[in-house]
């Protein structure tokens, strides 16, 4: 594989560049917003029965436990500081800091959102390119049905009638949790336990996306292989599947892949809600506890962290695409 030439460090040293000022934008809108809410941070660092009985002093002392009496731009230096060090302040509600809380979630989310877009990927985009090799058979007009239905359905839904027909009805699959609450067996048992908590949340959430993948795989293939080079490599006698997979699958693969980049958000939204459904202990479930409890700084850092995950996955689908796609790699040498 030949090694970058300088106008690809160039490139890729603009789109890093780039990112770091959308990343930079979306840590003020993460510092604003709380800030720009109705009421005073009063009415959420202090329990609400409290807030009419508290004194002046116990405010002052409040605001100053969490830095908010100094002025605007001091608390914003004092955040991205604080960032950089690592430091997202202490949860209101709870008394911990917001990074060790968010850490001790992460990696449960980090599986079941990363499984459930490469599944979502491989099912939804092989199903698309599929359906678009075998254009016009009853097997790409039942498929296009099913995956229109399937990105129609919203997830809670689909979670709920997965969790009432395995685990009501068969009981088949635990109901709630990724890790049973006593009794656990070590290695292999405790292995297979969340093995099993985490098929029906890993499988809504791939149900709910591959709708979308397969349509934009299935366009994409579709029009590349109406272009030109496609009558060409045939006229040449290749086969469909040489055709198809050499010439016109390569191709497609660059909407696809910003498809993915852009589906990290949104499936990292779905978990949201299917964690709460299924009661599993990742960042969403940490969303939903915060915003019922009104700790606010946790939800600044929940975002913060969902926003940065949102950006690098969208950074690093713009450095794949020149790989992807030599018209992309020779525009960008200009």
């Amino acid at each position: 594989m030949p090694r970058p030439s300088g106008a690809a460090w160039r490139r890729i040293g603009g789109r890093v560049a780039q990112y770091a000022l959308v990343l930079l934008v979306a840590v003020s809108l993460n510092f604003a917003i709380p800030r720009l809410a109705p009421g005073t941070p009063i009415d959420y660092l202090v329990p609400s029965e409290q807030v009419a009985t508290i004194t002046p002093e116990q405010r002052e002392r409040v605001l100053a436990q969490f830095g908010l009496e100094k002025p605007l731009l001091e608390q914003y230096r004092l955040y991205l500081t604080g960032i950089l060090r690592g430091d997202l302040g202490v949860s209101a509600q709870q008394g911990r800091p917001v990074v060790d809380m968010l850490l001790e979630r992460l990696p449960w989310t980090l599986v079941l959102v990363g499984g459930a877009i490469t599944l979502a990927t491989v099912v939804g985009g092989g199903a698309g390119f599929l359906s678009a090799a075998r254009r016009g058979g009853r097997t790409e007009a039942w498929g296009l049905a099913l995956f229109m239905f399937l990105d129609s359905m919203p997830p809670f839904w689909i979670g709920m009638l997965l969790l009432v027909f395995f685990s009501g009805y068969l009981d088949l699959l635990p109901v709630f949790g990724a890790l049973p609450t006593s009794g656990a067996a070590g290695g292999f048992g405790l292995t297979l336990e969340f093995a099993q908590r985490l098929v029906l949340p890993l499988v809504t959430l791939t149900m709910v996306r591959a709708g979308w993948l397969f349509l934009v795989a299935r366009s994409s293939l579709a029009g590349e292989l109406s272009e030109d080079y496609i009558l060409m490599a045939e006229a040449k006698g290749l086969s469909r599947r040489q055709v198809v997979l050499g010439h016109g699958v390569r191709n497609a693969l660059l909407p696809l892949v910003t498809a993915v980049a852009v589906e990290v958000g949104t499936v990292v939204g779905g978990a949201t809600v299917v964690e709460t459904v299924f009661s599993y202990p990742g960042l969403g479930r940490l969303i939903y506890e915060s915003v019922l409890s009104r700790d606010y700084l946790v939800l600044q850092g929940a975002f913060l962290l969902l926003a940065v995950g949102v950006i690098l996955a969208n950074l690093l689908a713009d450095l794949l695409y020149p790989i992807l796609d030599p018209r992309v790699r020779a525009e960008s040498l200009r």
